[in-house]
């Protein structure tokens, strides 16, 4: 690079680019701005150039300069940017400030400009909107694109440690300022060693809200005199106590992990004078720090250990992002190299594990990080730990060989005994042998039968809870089932049957069932069909012997009953059921069971199971006694899941598809806040509840944000008014690019679920049409070959001549010919062939129909 240039490199999108300003010689010529976008090439292990961009300004040599770069989002469209902050000095020496913004076209932007009367030097800060911040004189400065004025902040501070944008808080300042020595009661002032503990604090910042906060929750006071850089890996200052992860670098050589304000780890730095701390998320080492220090020195810690990784010296520049392509975070070092021109010529790509790419390293030393003591022991424990591990798990499995091996031999003395007395050996159980099926054996379920009791044939377990809710005039009964691996319920549907006789009308009540399935994110999803293994046998684990294995097993056992919870639900009309004044009624559960018999699928009978009974009367509807409580307050409310699956089920269900190709989707999340006064449920946060008043009131909001530019956003509402109100208000706040798809309320998660099962379904028929036909073909073929055998024996045996003899075996080698082409050419009758065909249809037909479905959805 030549004396009149200045350089920056920025990583952006596992791109490397580099701006370099070329200052004019003299007034009349301009200044420009060049921009090389470099991208790695593992094939030749350099990096190329891809694109370039060009920027003129006017000036002279002196007058231009790089303040900084890095890469903000841009609050028109969401998407992150390069920006780089220029700085031109005029004559009556005030300086005029200017951030350019780089599109993927590589064309420049201007989108700030302003000017001031002092240089800018102290805590530059480029954040998103795009916003740029600045300490002058203990004040805090600040302008973004929305202002377009600069604004000053109402707190002092002596030095910004970190700012940055937090969720509901807008940006976040963490800096630090004195503070003054209150004295004591006899007039006597704090010693010189509390002076320097508390000379300083840490204070928190909102711009937005100008709110300022504690600075506790991220560091204590003790250490704002010796703080040198400060990252916070996770913030969560909107709730109350504040929920942190701060990792610090001091002068004195340490490296501190704080969480929530407290101190958790410490590292020792192997050199003097730390000055930046970056972090990258890697996947095999997870989260590592990197620090970099005035002489050009490098080091790497690892969170997992929080000890040195790796160091190298001579370091210009250390980049963060992901350069191969591999979906994690990399470090690339760029070396410092006299004889070259190029900033990419001597660079290491490292992720302190499989990934390590080097080019231009001309000795060993400088190719190779400084592996320290600490290094060599962390890697010396843990290998130890993988031989300890597997040298335990041979032992074990050296023990279980040779029980097996004594119960074999112990079984054969016992076999040889019975035989040399001429007894009949008894074969052990597989109970007694330890042998358990794979999956657990299936109890039977007892269906009700006319002549047996309802109660008394239930295992009582399964139903885990029964309740009830009134919403308008629908009444919701909902049916908690715990399921277990040995009990799979299909075709599930619930019953409402009046306890008393009534002559006039069916006991039966007309209703409509659904199913609501709760998992680990608490969603609603519809149930999918599966179908039950065979049971084969395994050896039974001594659970007894070994600790950890019965552990394990009660982990497991634990999260199969948390994982199979389902909730049944029945909507019915309650106008017609206050006719009536007090009701009681029994709840009856029908369902489903697949299983194997014989290596087919088969389905068996349906089953009844009573669930309880519920009692309903127009007094306690009046006292609101089943009224859903999520309607009226949330943050006070109790059975929260059991009010939102009653809203779902009396409630019309929309999904749509919103895809955005030029601006990100935020605007969705900010219009369910704002506008829609949305408050996402306690027990359930990826349902949002509208508390906004009038027609809205009770709707419920599920987004989906796959990625920045398309998502699923799913409506719950009473009626399609009350959709078209939704959808008017949110094409208000979307760009006019935006599209909106409305999708099928079939999910594409269930339906590939059923698209599996069918095509499962359809190979079976497949297998078992075919196969047995083949064999009744192999039958009638082998039995009418056999009758031929016993007509030319027959013949043969009674001839006399030898002519006749000769001619007869002809005839019997002609025939053998015709059975053997009959053989290779096999054909059915024509009833066989229609049965089959019909048969194989109606399966591709399933699979077809769900496959066109899916496609469409």
């Amino acid at each position: 690079m030549q004396s009149d240039e200045q350089e920056k490199i920025l990583p952006y999108n596992g791109e490397v680019l580099i701006f370099q300003l070329s200052k004019a010689k003299c007034a009349a010529e301009k200044t420009r701005l060049h921009v090389n976008r470099m991208a790695y090439d593992s094939d030749t292990n350099i990096f190329i150039q891809k694109s370039s961009g060009l920027f003129s300004m006017h000036g002279g040599s002196l007058n231009i300069e790089i303040v900084c770069c890095g890469c903000t989002a841009d609050f028109r469209t969401g998407i992150n940017l390069p920006s780089i902050l220029m700085r031109k000095k005029k004559s009556n020496s005030t300086f005029k400030y200017f951030l350019l913004l780089l599109h993927s076209s590589n064309e420049f932007e201007q989108c700030l400009h302003f000017k001031l009367d002092y240089e800018l030097k102290d805590d530059i800060k480029l954040l998103n909107g795009p916003t740029i911040l600045w300490r002058h004189t203990n004040k805090i400065f600040y302008i973004s694109t929305k202002t377009c004025t600069v604004l000053s902040a109402s707190v002092q501070f002596s030095s910004i440690e970190w700012a940055d944008e937090v969720e509901k808080e807008g940006i976040v300042i963490l800096g630090t300022r004195t503070v003054c020595f209150p004295e004591e009661k006899d007039g006597q002032t704090l010693s010189k060693s509390d002076g320097a503990i508390w000379g300083g604090e840490f204070v928190v910042y909102a711009i937005e809200n100008q709110k300022t906060l504690s600075g506790t929750c991220f560091l204590p006071h003790a250490y704002s005199s010796v703080i040198s850089c400060v990252h916070v890996c996770r913030t969560n200052i909107s709730r109350s106590p504040f929920r942190t992860s701060v990792v610090a670098v001091t002068h004195k050589k340490q490296l501190i992990w704080f969480q929530d304000g407290l101190p958790k780890d410490v590292c020792q730095l192997p050199y003097e004078e730390p000055c930046s701390l970056q972090v990258a998320a890697t996947s095999e080492n997870g989260l590592l720090f990197i620090v970099s220090f005035a002489s050009g020195n490098v080091c790497v810690v690892r969170k997992d250990g929080f000890q040195v990784a790796s160091r190298w010296q001579e370091v210009k520049s250390v980049l963060i992002d992901d350069f191969i392509g591999t979906g994690t975070e990399q470090i690339l070092l760029l070396f410092k190299d006299i004889s070259s021109t190029s900033s990419l010529t001597t660079f290491i790509i490292t992720d302190i594990g499989e990934v390590s790419y080097a080019s231009g390293i001309r000795s060993k030393e400088d190719c190779l990080p400084e592996e320290g003591p600490q290094e060599h022991g962390f890697f010396t424990i843990q290998a130890l730990k993988a031989r300890l591990q597997a040298g335990y798990n041979s032992v074990r499995e050296l023990q279980q060989h040779l029980r097996l091996k004594e119960k074999v031999l112990f079984e054969s003395c016992c076999a040889l005994i019975d035989l040399v007395h001429g007894r009949e050996h008894i074969l052990p159980t597989a109970e007694e042998e330890g042998l358990v099926s794979l999956w657990d054996d299936m109890e039977d379920l007892h269906p009700l039968d006319k002549k047996m009791a309802l109660t008394s044939e239930v295992p009582e377990y399964l139903v885990e809870k029964l309740w009830q809710r009134v919403v308008d005039d629908s009444l919701v009964v909902g049916v908690k089932i715990r399921e277990s691996p040995n009990l799979s319920l299909n075709d599930v549907s619930l019953s409402l049957v009046m306890g008393h006789d009534f002559s006039s009308v069916s006991p039966v009540i007309e209703c409509q069932s659904k199913l609501v399935k709760l998992n680990k994110t608490f969603s609603a999803m519809s149930i999918s069909s599966f179908q039950l293994e065979p049971q084969p046998k395994k050896i039974k684990l001594d659970l007894h012997s070994n600790n950890d294995l019965k552990k394990e097993y009660h982990r497991r056992s634990s999260k199969i009953l948390s994982d199979g919870a389902k909730t049944f639900v029945a909507v019915t009309r309650l106008s017609l059921l206050l006719a009536f004044r007090d009701i009681r009624c029994i709840i009856l559960l029908h369902a489903k069971r697949r299983k194997y018999q014989d290596g087919n699928l088969q389905e068996s009978k349906k089953l009844t199971m009573l669930c309880g009974k519920i009692s309903l009367c127009l007094e306690d509807i009046s006292n609101g006694k089943y009224s859903v409580n999520l309607l009226r307050n949330n943050s006070h409310c109790t059975d929260t899941i059991e009010d939102l699956y009653a809203i779902l089920a009396v409630s019309l269900k929309f999904s749509f598809l919103i895809v955005s190709s030029d601006c990100t989707l935020t605007p969705v999340n900010m219009w369910l806040l704002t506008q829609m006064e949305c408050v996402p449920i306690k027990e359930c946060p990826e349902y949002m509840f509208c508390h906004k008043l009038g027609s809205l009131h009770g709707t419920i909001f599920s987004w989906n944000l796959k990625t920045p530019f398309e998502g699923i956003l799913t409506l719950f509402c009473r009626n399609r008014t009350i959709l078209l109100q939704c959808l008017h208000s949110l094409t208000g706040v979307l760009p006019p690019t935006c599209k909106i798809k409305l999708l099928r309320l079939e999910s594409k998660d269930i339906l590939i679920d059923q698209f599996a099962v069918a095509l499962e379904k359809e190979m079976v028929s497949f297998r078992s049409c075919f196969s047995s036909t083949v064999s009744e073909l192999e039958n009638n073929l082998t039995q009418s070959y056999e009758a031929g055998e016993k007509r030319s024996g027959v013949t043969v045996s009674s001839l006399s001549g030898k002519k006749e003899a000769v001619q007869q075996l002809r005839e019997k080698f002609q025939n053998e010919q015709k059975q053997s082409a009959l053989n290779m050419n096999r054909t059915v009758s024509g009833a066989l062939y229609r049965q089959i065909t019909l048969k194989i249809a109606e399966a591709q037909l399933c699979s077809d129909t769900i496959a066109w479905r899916l496609n469409v959805s």
